[in-house]
Parts: C-alpha cells; sequence; structure tokens
C-alpha cells in the first residue's frame, strides 16, 4: 500500500433534516429552484438534526484509510468541540492527524438543508479555519515522504498549491489535483500549475472553464496536453478518461435512489487514487470510483458510504475509445 497526504479542508456538516419543507420549487426562469415553502419570520419545525464531518480533504483522507493505505490528512482546525468532532473522527478511521494545524478561528462549518424526498440538499457553510491555507507548509512532505498527494481546493490560494506541488515534485511524489471554483477562476495560474499534477479530476464545465471544447472527447483531448492522466466527470452521463495510453468513456456505477449527494465528488476522486495506488489497473480504478461515489450517495453525510477497497462490484458501463 502506499503513503498518501489529502490536503484541503474539514468542516463540520450539521444536517437539517425534513421530509417537506425543503422540496425544491421552481420559479418562473425554469433554470432556478427555491427552497420549499419556508417563510422569512416563522418557525419551521423539522424532522431530525445529525451532526456529520465533511471537508473534500477529510473526505478523501478516510477513503486512503479506509483502502488500508497510510493516509495522512494537513488541513486546519480550531480549538473549539467542531475541531475535536474533526479529530475524533479521523483518529477513529486510522488518519493521520499528527499534521493538523490548529488555528485561532473557529473550525469550519456548514448547515446543510436536506430534502429527504429527493436527497438534494442547499449548503450553508462558514468555512472558518478552513478558509485560509497559507500557514499549511509544504516542508511537511519532507518528513512524510509520501508517494502521492491529493489536493482538493485550497480556497484559490495559488501560491500554497504551488508550494505543494513543487515539493511533491522535488521529492518524487505523485500529485492527484481536483480544483474547486477560485483556482479555476484564476486561469492563467492554474495552467502553470498543472506542469506539477500527475493527474487532474475535473467536471465537465471545470474542464470547458480550462480548455476549449463542447463535447467530451474534445475536452480531453486538449486536458491531455497539460497532464499525463485527466478524468472528466459529466454526472449522470458518466465521464471520460485517459492516462496517455488508454481512453475510457464510461457510465454511472449503478442507478440507486440518492439519500445525499454531499461529498459524491470526493467519493469519486479519492475513490480512484486509492484503487490506482494500490496498484489496481486505470480501467478498474475507474470502475471503483464510480462505484464509490455511488455508495456515498445512498448514506447520510460525506464520509459514511464510503467503500473499504475489497467489495465484490459487478460490471458497469465502461468501452475504450480511441482518442
Amino acid at each position: 500500500m502506499a503513503r498518501i497526504v489529502a490536503v484541503g479542508s474539514a468542516l463540520q456538516d450539521i444536517y437539517l433534516i425534513d421530509h417537506d419543507d425543503f422540496v425544491a420549487t421552481k420559479t418562473i426562469d425554469s433554470s432556478v429552484s427555491k427552497l420549499g415553502q419556508i417563510v422569512v419570520g416563522t418557525k419551521v419545525d423539522i424532522d431530525r438534526v445529525s451532526f456529520e464531518i465533511g471537508g473534500g480533504g477529510t473526505n478523501a483522507a478516510v477513503t486512503f484509510a479506509r483502502h488500508g493505505h497510510d493516509s495522512i490528512y494537513i488541513g486546519n482546525i480550531g480549538h473549539d468541540p467542531a475541531g475535536d468532532a474533526v479529530i475524533d473522527v479521523l483518529n477513529d478511521e486510522g488518519v493521520d492527524t499528527s499534521y493538523i494545524n490548529h488555528v485561532r478561528s473557529k473550525t469550519g462549518v456548514s448547515v446543510v438543508l436536506l430534502d429527504t424526498k429527493s436527497g438534494e440538499r442547499t449548503i450553508l457553510t462558514c468555512r472558518g479555519a478552513s478558509g485560509k491555507f497559507n500557514n499549511l507548509d509544504s516542508s511537511d512532505l519532507d518528513m512524510i515522504k509520501p508517494d502521492w498527494i491529493y489536493v482538493s481546493s485550497l480556497r484559490g490560494d495559488m501560491d500554497t498549491l504551488l508550494s505543494f506541488f513543487e515539493k511533491a515534485h522535488e521529492i518524487g511524489c505523485k500529485v492527484m489535483f481536483n480544483p474547486g471554483k477560485l483556482e479555476l477562476d484564476s486561469d492563467k495560474k492554474l495552467k502553470g500549475l498543472l506542469e506539477d499534477v500527475d493527474i487532474l479530476l475535473v467536471n465537465k464545465t471545470e474542464a470547458s472553464q480550462i480548455v476549449p471544447g463542447t463535447i467530451l472527447e474534445e475536452l480531453l483531448s486538449h486536458l491531455s496536453n497539460y497532464v499525463p492522466t485527466a478524468i472528466i466527470t459529466s454526472g449522470s452521463m458518466g465521464g471520460i478518461a485517459t492516462d496517455g495510453k488508454n481512453t475510457y468513456r464510461f457510465g454511472i456505477y449503478e442507478d440507486v435512489p440518492v439519500k445525499d449527494t454531499t461529498g459524491a465528488g470526493d467519493g469519486f476522486g479519492s475513490g480512484f487514487l486509492a484503487h490506482y495506488a494500490a496498484g489496481h489497473s486505470f480501467k478498474d480504478s475507474l470502475i471503483f470510483a464510480s462505484a464509490n461515489s455511488t455508495a456515498v450517495v445512498e448514506k447520510l453525510g460525506a464520509k459514511a458510504g464510503i467503500l473499504y477497497g475489497d467489495e465484490e462490484l459487478h460490471p458497469m458501463p465502461i468501452q475504450e475509445i480511441d482518442l
């Protein structure tokens, strides 16, 4: 197995769960939905509350640990009960928490308004300690000596990203990167970062912000000029991926009732790397990524459904194509 560092956010997710008040309804503009029938100034009774731990960095770290890798998490939390909850969950999962930074800010918190009928949710986030990452020190990688680092959004902190990517390159560590909106907004700087990235994961909309193109094959072809391995997801349409040798077009793993979509993207990305770093083929790792993402949306919270890597998976739509 491998040593994998997950870099990214840590949040406490507070779920407010209801079966009718949070049902999405369309506005006059059919492309926009509003949140149920909540009237300002009134009290709304909900069915139940659930406290979970989320954040792209911790979600990935748990995936790696459950797969049997030596998983280390680097990120920020505060000196507060939410931070204690993050530590407790990661410790229980076998994630190394010794490189977590305790900062003066409060640990980030998300309030998730979840409709149990559709699985749709609205998330209100105060990022707190996960709002900035310029205190993270890439020299930690010298001591950890990881085989891989998996980096999710650092809130557009391109300097910190560059520091970690260059350090990884210096010590012979490979990089998988799943950028967020703020990284994508820095188009030129993002493209500069990609020269140190081994695997890039984006969705179709995000890919179109980096390179020209409208169809998946076209976008993937352009992305492959920047990184050795590129993966583009497209929701219910599956996705497309290439490692420079083989290119695959894939569908979804299974059509399941969706309980909560939180963490689905993290489940796909970290699921891919967890399987790939364990020595599985590119194709099999894509299948596991899809299965992991599917398992995540069947459970409440971003971590409950994460797979362990020893499950027997059934076939899914995936075929090799020419790029």
